[in-house]
């Protein structure tokens, strides 16, 4: 679900504090679109691609990959088979896991 890997990765390119202020950003921009997520369909594609990259950025690997399968559907005039409830519920899901751990990449060694 977490792709450890490329968290540590991240943290050991932006340091510790730099981790912190992604982790927040991406948890206030992330949850914005996620929550609103369909509320605009000729949107859906773009908002996906985004929150794609988002959660690959800090590893949300599976998120991101269901992320990525719902774009390529929109990109196919398919935005309706898009299901949302299961991308929503794949980012809880996933920021459960992730916040687990958090706290670990936000100090320094």
């Amino acid at each position: 679900m977490i792709d450890w890997a490329r968290v540590k990765e991240l943290q050991s390119e932006i340091g510790p504090e730099g981790f912190a202020e992604v982790l927040e950003l991406f948890l206030d921009e992330v949850e914005s679109v996620v929550m609103n997520l369909g509320a605009r369909p000729d949107r859906l594609g773009e908002e996906l691609h985004f929150l794609k990259g988002s959660a690959w950025n800090l590893g949300f690997r599976e998120f991101g990959a269901m992320c990525q399968d719902g774009e390529r559907k929109c990109a196919a005039g398919n935005c309706a088979a898009v299901d949302l409830r299961s991308i929503i519920t794949c980012y809880g899901a996933s920021k459960e896991v992730f916040m687990t751990r958090a706290e670990e990449f936000c100090r320094a060694a």
